[in-house]
């Protein structure tokens, strides 16, 4: 998953970025500030947003009445210091998906923001099953047939990906676009690495083929059932 935050305040920047990349395992962006961040949110897919309110150049409120106006979905998560009821109405009538008010308990942050990664993808329960494959989002536990196997966090953070858009045909480029953040030099090879990786822990426990590869346009994950008569390698 890849996270934007824009936040003017440096320090909280870098911690929000670490709790993100440490417990939720996302790629994050920073921008200091709501012209920079509107023009990040536009330029990249990201997963979450989590927005200060009081920005400069462009406030929080503004920069969702942008995004919103320009038909991106992208759940945003608003962090902010006021919490009157008109305050808190306009965000949510502007397309806001939750708030925060500051100070914030970090741990509370991170599950919000677990939540809200879950529901951009239509999920809401933290366990996503396909076949005899359950990923817990929550903590990172994966198991096939009721045993749990160890991933890397890469390994993870594709399969994650992967189980939260189950069924769909998700392209190599997506998955580096949704994973990795500016300042990765993208190598062409490392997704078909990982993969394999994924294919080689997980297949032969299930019994089955779940990673499905159609050939020149990416991965599916799903069931050899749900699958069907779909040409898949």
């Amino acid at each position: 998953m890849r996270v934007l935050v824009v936040e003017d305040e440096e320090r909280l920047a870098q911690n929000i970025a670490t709790i993100l990349r440490d417990n939720a395992l996302c790629a994050v962006d920073t921008a200091p500030d709501g012209e920079e961040g509107l023009f990040q949110a536009t330029s990249a897919p990201y997963d979450l947003i989590v927005l200060d309110l009081m920005l400069p150049k462009l406030n929080g409120l503004e920069v969702i009445k942008r995004l919103r106006g320009q038909g991106r979905n992208t759940p945003v998560l608003i962090l902010t210091a006021r919490d009157e009821k008109e305050i808190v109405v306009k965000l949510l009538n502007a397309g806001a998906d939750d708030y925060l008010t500051k100070p914030f308990d970090l741990g509370e942050f991170v599950a919000r923001a677990k939540a809200l990664l879950r529901r951009g993808k239509g999920e809401h329960s933290p366990v996503v099953r396909i076949g005899p494959l359950e990923v817990n989002n929550v903590t990172r536990g994966v198991e096939v047939n009721g045993t749990s196997i160890v991933l890397t966090a890469m390994e993870y953070r594709v399969l994650e990906y992967l189980a939260l858009r189950r069924g769909a045909l998700v392209s190599k480029e997506e998955l580096l676009e949704h994973l990795y953040d500016y300042n990765w030099e993208k190598f062409g090879n490392v997704i078909e690495v990982y993969v394999s990786g994924l294919r080689r822990k997980i297949e032969g426990l299930a019994g089955q083929r779940l990673i499905h590869t159609v050939r020149g346009l990416g991965y599916s994950l799903r069931s050899e059932e749900e699958a069907g008569s779909t040409t898949l390698g």
